[in-house]
């Protein structure tokens, strides 16, 4: 983490408090505290869903056994998680793996898992160190009439991704995560100060506030998929933020959580395209940022209340979890939501 950069939260927090055209709205806070307290309530979410045992939505391309070859899987994955929207519905990158076609963030993970089928190994940082834009334009091939967008930023994160793991980690990010001594804190400098694609910050009101949306999730998915043991095992998990991106804003709009102003809700209807760092681009994130915790404090306190479900975990992760399924399985409805178009590696 940068030492003059505030950390995600208080970036969050700080940018909520100073900004102009995105607005947190109690109201929207509550309701969409309500819904998400009642299915962790009922036990229908949890973070063992990350595995997918039995699911059709995406999560069964995750990892199912918790060992070194499903973080080297996640970081993988992580470092090429970023920009997958496209231009319209009827023109989208896609994976058609056993059986099934998938779209968007999904896509990318069916593709690593046929690579691998395949016999590639596409997760081995020694051979992504060398990777190159040929290589993985076959890796990541579309089995529509639409490619993978920014090939040639994702060859350069894994080139790079790839080096920094032979020189500095012995070829392993397991060995990252054994620095850090089960503090997701110290993982989350150590990614951010050691890859440079990972370095997720820009300047606001004069302040540099850090987003790091692929940083943390690349936490939160080692955490989701060895269920908090093992490489998993984070004392301060709870430190760590929603992920920011240009999804889950439009699942807090459909709540009524975040409010675009009317000159950012024109710029959105004109497809404005906006670039890293830009003031409303900032708001937006920063704004997703408190929301979602302001949504985890409120359904804390349900929790809490409710002799019953005392027992039953909630942090940022499991409540952006929530969201972002939700917002492909309301997909009808949440198409309706605004979200601002970016071209971006952060997210």
């Amino acid at each position: 983490m940068s030492t003059e950069a505030l950390p995600p939260l208080e970036s969050g927090k700080f940018i909520a408090e100073n900004s102009q055209d995105v607005k947190v709205v109690q109201a929207g806070v509550k309701k969409a505290a309500d819904v998400i307290f009642e299915s962790l309530r009922k036990r229908e979410f949890s973070v063992e869903l990350w595995k997918g045992e039995g699911a059709t939505d995406g999560h069964e391309l995750n990892p199912k056994v918790m060992d070194e070859k499903a973080v080297d899987w996640i970081f993988l994955v992580d470092t090429l998680n970023f920009s997958f929207w496209s231009e319209s519905e009827d023109k989208k990158y896609k994976v058609r793996h056993k059986g099934q076609t998938y779209t968007g963030y999904w896509s990318l993970c069916a593709a690593v898992n046929r690579a691998m089928e395949e016999g590639i190994p596409i997760t081995n940082p020694g051979y992504y160190a060398g990777m190159t834009e040929k290589e993985l334009a076959y890796l990541l091939r579309s089995d529509s009439d639409v490619d993978m967008p920014l090939l040639q930023e994702r060859v350069n994160n894994l080139q790079e991704a790839g080096k920094v793991l032979k020189e500095k980690f012995d070829g392993s990010f397991v060995n990252c995560i054994k620095k850090c001594g089960g503090s997701a804190q110290k993982l989350l400098s150590l990614v951010v100060s050691n890859f440079s694609s990972y370095r997720d910050e820009a300047m606001y009101k004069d302040k540099t506030v850090a987003i790091y949306k692929r940083a943390q999730i690349l936490i939160a998915d080692i955490w989701s998929c060895f269920e908090g043991q093992g490489y998993g095992s984070f004392d301060d998990i709870s430190s760590i933020t929603m992920f920011a991106d240009y999804r889950i804003p439009q699942a807090l709009l459909y709540f009524g959580a975040l409010e675009y102003s009317q000159p950012l809700l024109d710029k959105i209807s004109n497809n404005h395209m906006f670039t890293s760092g830009e003031r409303e681009e900032v708001e937006i994130r920063g704004c997703s940022i408190w929301a979602v915790k302001l949504i985890e404090e409120e359904i804390s306190r349900m929790l809490a209340a409710d002799p019953a479900a005392k027992d039953v975990p909630v942090n940022a992760i499991l409540v952006d979890n929530y969201l972002w399924d939700l917002r492909r399985a309301r997909r009808t409805d949440m198409d309706n939501m605004p979200f601002h178009r970016i071209r971006t590696i952060y997210y």
